[in-house]
């Protein structure tokens, strides 16, 4: 089973897409997440590595990708001031969204590169020996057949 044109994104609340669903103009996924420069992780300075983003993809009804924001809000030098700064941005962009839903969403593959970062629904088949798989990056949401909306991290 190939990955569908359109991946199902179930909304759960209070959890990982707790910030998805529909508006006035088609579909939208926010997140606060975070990066982390390669070959950082296991250095005692990764904290000044590790970023922190307010994340906004907006898609049209069919699930086209139309525009991202997307914010750096600091690093885990500051994690938490930088996680509720994010929360905060995210916030306003959702109020802003008129006619905001959450729900479910279906979205087709995309990326953007921001700040030498991919942010996106991306095709990671290639990294799963060949086994179809799509990947919301940098969320770590991994989407496997039966494609019915559920995710593992």
């Amino acid at each position: 089973m190939a990955i569908p044109d359109r991946v199902p994104i179930a909304y759960e609340p209070d959890y990982r897409t707790s910030s998805i669903g529909t508006y006035e103009n088609g579909q939208f996924f926010g997140s606060v997440t975070a990066t982390l420069e390669e070959g950082t992780g296991a250095t005692d300075s990764w904290p000044h590595y590790k970023r922190w983003y307010a994340v906004l993809h907006r898609f049209d009804p069919d699930g086209a990708h139309t525009g991202s924001q997307i914010w750096c809000a600091g690093t885990s030098e500051d994690e938490d001031a930088s996680i509720d700064r994010a929360q905060a941005r995210l916030a306003g962009w959702l109020d802003a969204l008129p006619g905001r839903v959450f729900s479910d969403i279906a979205i087709k593959l995309f990326h953007v590169d921001f700040e030498g970062h991919t942010f996106g629904l991306v095709d990671q088949s290639e990294d799963y020996d060949g086994e179809d798989h799509a990947e919301f990056v940098p969320d770590d949401l991994g989407f496997d057949p039966p494609w019915d909306g559920c995710y593992d991290t």
